[in-house]
């Protein structure tokens, strides 16, 4: 491979780790927040797969304005999953949350498979390419890209400038003390949990116009989103999307060197070292 071929798939490593990111950052959020894992995460990133692929398919709608509906779609959902799922066990020991999560991942997974079976579908919508001398850059990357950072800089924008974010920060840093100082933790956790999914629907959406799908495609993302996690730091979205670029890299450069099917083995065993090395994640607070 040559120099502009190699900058051409470091370039789009760098791209796809962007979405990557995005998609990894709903789950640390909610990690971050309230100490529960969500099993679902991955089934929630094909909900927004198939929702902009029904939204543009059926009223013709660009993929990327969908996105705004997707992102609604989301958060009440998300919401309905805490009060419905989680909230009666957030107190209880880590294994009823997950088992809750777990249990709701089937259901949707379930209802997913019985109404989209598991038939691939794609987005057939191009933005031509970008051609900056021999290297080319897909549009659907560049602008898939552009609006992970968009929707990471507008989360950024919230929790830090908001007086909701302040409250989910105050939440996540001490839920008693919070609560003392009259923040309304219920509703704080159930919001969490509904921007987390949000999040999660609007990464899927994305990946929607990047690559086929079925239903079943959550769960390679949701791995990824762990992954992810552990290199940014769990509880660190922001820090999901350098995550997400390590991640990205590392997938077009290894394919340079061996055969794509040591792609997963080669994250996971990146996964085991930054546990034992730093559990904190790179990105994250030292303990």
């Amino acid at each position: 491979m040559g120099s502009s071929g190699l900058l051409t798939s470091l370039i789009d490593g760098i791209l796809i780790g962007v979405v990557y990111g995005l998609a990894a950052m709903g789950l640390t959020l909610i990690w971050g927040v309230m100490n529960v894992i969500n099993l679902s995460h991955g089934t929630i990133i094909a909900f927004g797969m198939f929702g902009v692929y029904l939204i543009f398919t059926t009223l013709g709608l660009n993929p990327y304005l969908t996105l705004v509906l997707v992102a609604i779609l989301g958060l009440l959902l998300g919401v309905a999953i805490y009060f419905i799922a989680i909230q009666r066990v957030i107190d209880a020991p880590h294994l009823s949350t997950l088992l809750a999560t777990f249990a709701v991942n089937m259901i949707l997974l379930g209802v997913g498979t019985a109404v989209f079976t598991t038939n691939f579908r794609n987005v057939d919508y191009a933005l031509g390419n970008i051609q900056m001398g021999q290297i080319t850059v897909l549009g659907t990357r560049l602008v898939a890209a552009l609006a992970a950072v968009f929707v990471a800089g507008a989360l950024y924008f919230f929790l830090y400038k908001t007086r909701p974010g302040k409250y989910i920060r105050a939440v996540a840093n001490n839920r008693a003390a919070a609560e003392l100082m009259g923040i309304p933790s219920t509703q704080i956790l159930a919001l969490s949990f509904g921007i987390g999914t949000m999040l999660a629907a609007i990464a899927g959406g994305l990946i929607a116009t990047l690559f086929p799908f079925t239903i079943l495609s959550g769960g390679v993302y949701e791995l990824k989103s762990f992954v992810i996690g552990v290199l940014g730091g769990l509880g660190n979205p922001i820090g999901s999307l350098a995550g997400g670029l390590i991640l990205g890299l590392l997938e077009s450069i290894i394919p340079i060197v061996m055969p794509n099917t040591w792609v997963p083995i080669l994250e996971f065993v990146l996964f085991i070292i930054i546990l034992l090395i730093r559990p904190t994640g790179i990105f994250g607070a030292k303990e």
